[in-house]
């Protein structure tokens, strides 16, 4: 994965976040790029009913931040023969800071573990879901307990064409910043690579079964016929678009395999994961550009709620997070 040059690891905890951890430093390695291995502490606050009227003495947070620093150099040490790795203590609300801490220093990936440690009990709670809908930059978060390499990568995309232009354009973008990022893993993991998309055709249940707008079988046939062949096509030009890019050798190493399921993209997109084993997902958190407050799409976030293994989500270009630097 060459595109990142400054990549931010948040950790939590040692046990947890190791895998997080292993994988930045190895990025960073092949990459030539800068790390910074970070934590949060919480601005400490103590409540009005302790002595001396509940204030922190000053020098409290400086000793827990003090703490902090030397755990994070503890961890660091190993890979400080391989590469230069910076540390960095954090204070205040995790999300904020994390975000923060992006754009005041131009990091172009965050890599971290959920902050829960039951997965299944979702990483879609908390700092991570803040996350994901308001990080300006891609954000990897790493199942806790993953295998030293990916062997399946699924990269999701949308190739529908019905959207106005202006969101068209900005889909189309991120179809190609996912298929780039996803290529370019599965080149770093020699991990297989798969691409979904999920199609519908509008309107066929109301052809086969409605009242008013009832239509032969094979009428009906034909038109999803045409949706399906017009999706494929799509889905074609998108897979040229992306080897002009990436390149004829790259392509036929990957030798991408295609997934053009009918259906839901919140249900087919989770459930093929599901039979495939992925190891991670790449895909868009649709957003619109310019505009604050309107953060990741419903069906990314839906996709998000129902899968079990890593993910890398990326915010399309332009977006604007709601996060400023300061209060």
């Amino acid at each position: 994965m060459k595109r990142f040059k400054n990549i931010l690891c948040v950790m939590e905890s040692e046990d947890s976040c190791q895998s997080a951890l292993e994988r930045a430093m190895t990025l960073a390695e092949n990459n030539q790029a800068s790390v910074t291995v970070a934590t949060v502490t919480e601005r400490l606050k103590l409540s009005g009913g302790m002595p001396g009227g509940g204030s922190v003495p000053p020098d409290l947070q400086a000793k827990v931040t003090a703490a902090q620093t030397q755990w994070l150099e503890t961890l660091v040490e190993p890979y400080r023969e391989r590469i230069e790795v910076n540390t960095l203590v954090l204070t205040g609300t995790p999300f904020l800071e994390i975000i923060r801490d992006v754009l005041r220093n131009g990091r172009d990936l965050v890599i971290k573990c959920p902050e829960s440690p039951d997965w299944l009990g979702r990483f879609l709670a908390g700092d991570d879901m803040h996350l994901l809908r308001k990080c300006p930059c891609p954000l990897w978060l790493v199942k806790p307990e993953t295998s030293a390499s990916y062997q399946r990568i699924l990269a999701a995309v949308d190739v529908d064409d019905s959207y106005p232009p202006d969101e068209l354009k900005t889909r189309q973008a991120l179809n190609t910043m996912v298929m780039e990022l996803a290529g370019s893993m599965a080149v770093s993991e020699f991990a297989e690579l798969h691409v979904v998309h999920a199609w519908q055709a509008i309107g066929e249940s109301s052809m086969r079964d409605g009242a008013f707008m009832h239509r032969p079988e094979e009428e009906v046939n034909a038109y999803v016929e045409q949706v399906r062949a017009h999706h494929a096509r799509r889905l074609d030009e998108l897979m040229r678009d992306v080897g002009s890019t990436l390149g004829s050798d790259a392509m036929e190493y990957l030798k991408p395999q295609l997934h053009q399921l009918k259906g839901w993209a919140r249900q087919q997109i989770p459930a093929l994961a599901k039979r495939l084993r992925v190891d991670c997902i790449v895909m868009g958190t649709v957003a619109r550009t310019g505009v604050r407050g309107f953060f990741i799409g419903n069906t990314a976030e839906t996709i998000l709620e129902q899968i079990d293994c890593s993910v890398l989500a990326i915010k399309p270009p332009g977006y604007e997070t709601p996060v400023a630097l300061e209060d």
